[in-house]
């Protein structure tokens, strides 16, 4: 199936900032460690955008070390912002997703700062967000928003038999029939095999998880889990060996976790890219689901209320729906 198909890349891959390690981070200057530890501690975020904060202006730290002779962040000026966006935008390559991302994690240290630090602290008694007023990034596309279709997640699975990767079988029907995110799956628990199948329904309704949302608590979903996931599930807690009372787990050197998150990127990085012939993320399986029941023919309204929860159908169209309508393209000139 692969044969002959380019992988779909508009641009290369970024290169992997590196990892900032606790020694590194101690080489910063302590004004800046302090600060960005106050600032994460003390906001209403989730844990997961905490880590992606935290993660964020580490990154900037290191860079303002070695790039900048560990300027202290009162003398930073938007010049000194630029050759940081400079970097991230020439050097690593970073789409421009990822680099607004950074922005906006230096933004809101520096609004932190010049909203509540600036009236302690006479080195910030003048100081001013940095990154505002600096031009707009540009936005770029990494690689093509390409549908994974029925026929191309069949193929994945028979794969993926061949190689009696039932965890691998498992995720990707979830991620696929379901349409859950990847920091939803691993929250599946396995009470869920037991649950009693409504009489004449083809689902069955899944406990409540924590989606995407800036509180602690995120927003509560529940998932319509189509019955041709089940067996997936149950094969693979069937082979894996233990009791848990999470369905998606790893076992490394005797020890059993929950899946981590990363563990889906590198799945359809190096597993299901490789099958395909061609690039694909978890974030991919979101739409896919969604456009496999609107190519269905269930309406966009149902699909977005109860597949993509969305609150508003507009989301759906703007970002999950990946038709292309070539009819219906073609019938506008008859």
């Amino acid at each position: 199936m692969s044969d002959g198909i380019e992988m779909n890349m508009l641009r290369p891959r970024a290169k992997k900032l590196p990892t900032v390690t606790e020694d590194m981070w101690l080489k910063v200057d302590d004004d800046y460690r302090y600060l960005v530890e106050e600032f994460i501690s003390v906001q209403n975020h989730s844990p997961q955008t905490k880590k992606q904060y935290t993660s964020a202006l580490r990154q900037f730290g290191w860079f303002k070390y070695n790039s900048m002779n560990n300027k202290p962040l009162y003398k930073i000026t938007k010049r000194d912002f630029l050759r940081y966006l400079s970097y991230l935008r020439d050097d690593r390559k970073m789409s421009s997703s990822a680099i607004n991302f950074r922005k906006a994690a230096v933004s809101s240290l520096c609004n932190y700062i010049e909203n509540v630090v600036a009236d302690d602290d006479d080195n910030y008694r003048n100081f001013r967000n940095f990154t505002r007023g600096l031009p707009s990034i540009p936005k770029n596309r990494v690689y093509d928003k390409q549908q994974v279709t029925r026929e191309e997640y069949e193929y994945m699975m028979k794969v993926l038999e061949e190689d009696e990767n039932y965890l691998g079988m498992a995720w990707l029907a979830t991620a696929f029939l379901v349409g859950a995110r990847r920091s939803e799956i691993i929250q599946f628990k396995t009470e869920m095999l037991d649950y009693e199948i409504p009489e004449g329904k083809n689902y069955i309704m899944s406990h409540v998880v924590r989606g995407k949302g800036q509180s602690i608590d995120g927003k509560p979903l529940e998932f319509m889990i189509d019955l041709d996931v089940l067996p997936h599930w149950r094969k693979w807690v069937e082979v894996r060996g233990y009791d848990h009372e999470y369905i998606f787990t790893t076992k490394h050197n005797g020890k059993i976790n929950v899946m981590s998150e990363s563990w889906a990127n590198y799945f359809c990085s190096n597993v299901l890219s490789h099958i395909l012939g061609r690039r694909i993320n978890a974030h991919i399986f979101k739409a896919s689901c969604i456009t496999y029941h609107l190519d269905r023919k269930v309406p966009i309204e149902i699909v977005s209320k109860f597949i993509a929860q969305h609150e508003s159908v507009e989301t759906t169209i703007a970002h999950y729906d990946l038709r292309d309508f070539e009819e219906e393209r073609d019938k506008i000139f008859q």
